[in-house]
């Protein structure tokens, strides 16, 4: 450990570098709602409720379910680095909006998974044009994508060909009540009408304009504008999985966030393009439609979409945030 005045010790600056790499999780509308804090050898995570999108997360979920993202990134970072994360989840002591708490356990052995998992955060795009792929996303591949959302205390469900059509149909009855919300459109606009160079939302750069596919999904082109090429695809072998959770409160969104984060990378490392579906449980009458596909009773938090990635080019990555205004290092050790 570093040794003299002001030194930081190595967890500390380990920390600062786990929450500068998780401002690349993934987040709803890439609002990125989401504030760092370390206090000596605590990293705390806070939700930031003035990016919250008010229109489609009246009660917060998709704001937690973001910041569980962020959270678990930053977990694969640690672990990468070569120390042990603990976690403490929505501490009873901090207030409403102090979703986790990170201590440095101990060193942690690297296991090739941690550097392959550190490795696709920054190859991890979210790509919204219709996967051209020729063959189904091979069965081995999805058994391990369910098996990182269950490490996050999540499960999977996997909609079979024959569920497709309802998939479609919660769709479009999600497009079909939102299209109707002056709220929703504002919101919508005020998110995909910045620049690249603002570091969030949603800019022309990252999406498509509407293609046919077996399931749409949401246009974020408004007046037509796009920039990205949607290629020659048609989704024929998307895989469709609902992120589920067995409770509905705080904590199972934040743990369903990690839970993305987890299949997500595992899916990138496995060479699988993909995108997030949110408005499909924005609508309580889509979410309630998607948790009639459940082979259990459970609480879907988010659709997520996967293909064999055969695109010749990766879309860009999402704008993002400086990590500096994100993050606040508090001197001293924690009251």
């Amino acid at each position: 450990m570093p040794d003299g005045p002001g030194a930081v010790p190595d967890g500390a600056t380990a920390l600062r570098a786990a929450a500068a790499e998780a401002g690349r999780a993934p987040s709803i509308l890439n609002s990125q709602p989401w504030r760092w804090r370390i206090h000596g050898d605590v990293l705390d995570l806070y939700a930031d409720r003035s990016r919250r999108i008010t229109s489609i997360d009246p009660d917060g979920r998709l704001m937690t379910l973001s910041c569980g993202a962020a959270l678990h990134h930053a977990r694969v970072v640690l672990a990468a680095a070569g120390y042990e994360p603990a976690v403490t989840r929505c501490p009873d002591h901090g207030g409403a909006d102090l979703l986790a708490r990170v201590r440095v356990a101990g060193p942690h052995e690297v296991r090739r998974e941690d550097a392959t998992n550190e490795r696709s955060i920054g190859r991890r795009r979210s790509d919204r044009r219709p996967f051209p792929a020729t063959e189904p996303v091979p069965a081995e591949t999805l058994m391990a994508l369910h098996s990182a959302a269950a490490a996050e205390h999540a499960w999977l469900h996997r909609i079979a060909p024959e569920q497709v059509g309802f998939l479609a149909t919660a769709e479009e009855s999600a497009a079909s009540i939102q299209d109707r919300d002056e709220r929703y459109w504002t919101d919508l606009h005020a998110w995909t009408r910045r620049s690249h160079g603002s570091g969030e939302g949603v800019p022309p750069e990252t999406v498509v304009s509407p293609a046919e596919r077996r399931v749409p999904l949401r246009d974020f082109t408004l007046d037509g504008e796009s920039l990205l090429d949607p290629g020659y695809g048609d989704d024929r072998y998307a895989e469709y999985l609902i992120v589920a959770t067995d409770g509905d409160q705080r904590v199972d969104w934040l743990r369903a966030g990690e839970a993305v984060s987890a299949v997500w990378l595992a899916a990138t490392s496995r060479d699988l393009a993909g995108s997030a579906m949110s408005d499909v449980v924005e609508v309580p009458g889509a979410r309630a439609l998607l948790a009639a596909l459940l082979p259990r009773r459970g609480y879907p938090q988010l659709v997520l979409r996967f293909g064999l990635d055969m695109q010749q080019r990766r879309p860009p990555a999402s704008p993002r945030l400086s990590a500096g205004s994100l993050i606040d290092i508090k001197s001293g050790s924690r009251p």
